[in-house]
C-alpha cells in the first residue's frame, strides 16, 4: 500500500480518530472500535481463531498516539491497553471495511450475550 497518512486528529470528546490518506480517503474511526480491532496478541490472538472477544469497551478513551516509524503508530487506551502497533494499512482497511468491521463485532457480542458497556 502506498497511501500514507496526511493528517491524523484525536477528537476526545466524540472519542473518534480521524485520519486523512494521500490518495484523500478520511476514515472517522471510534475509539471502541480500534480498541476492539487492536493488532495486538491479546486481541487478535497468536492466529486465526484465536481472537479475543473485547466487552465493555464503549466509553473506552484515548490517552495518547505515538509514532512508530513511518509505517504506523501505537494507540494508548485508558483502560490500560497499549500493545499492538496500528499499521497505516491496517487504519486504512479498518477504515475501508469499517461497516462489516463493526456489525461482525456486534453479532460476536450478541452470540456471547456480552455488552458493549462496562461491568459496573
Amino acid at each position: 500500500m502506498s497511501e500514507q497518512p496526511t493528517e491524523i486528529k484525536l477528537h476526545q470528546q466524540s472519542r473518534i480518530l480521524e485520519i486523512s490518506f494521500s490518495d484523500n480517503a478520511c476514515f472517522q474511526l471510534p475509539y471502541e472500535f480500534l480498541r476492539v480491532y487492536s493488532p495486538s496478541a491479546d486481541v487478535s490472538g497468536h492466529g486465526p481463531g484465536q481472537e479475543v472477544l473485547q466487552v465493555g469497551k464503549r466509553q473506552v478513551g484515548v490517552t495518547g498516539a505515538i509514532p512508530a516509524g513511518s509505517y504506523a503508530m501505537q494507540i494508548n487506551f485508558d483502560d490500560g491497553h497499549e500493545t499492538g502497533l496500528y499499521a497505516w494499512e491496517y487504519l486504512y482497511n479498518l477504515g475501508k471495511n469499517q461497516a462489516l468491521l463493526w456489525q461482525d463485532y456486534l453479532d460476536r457480542l450478541e452470540s456471547a450475550g456480552a455488552s458493549r458497556d462496562p461491568i459496573r
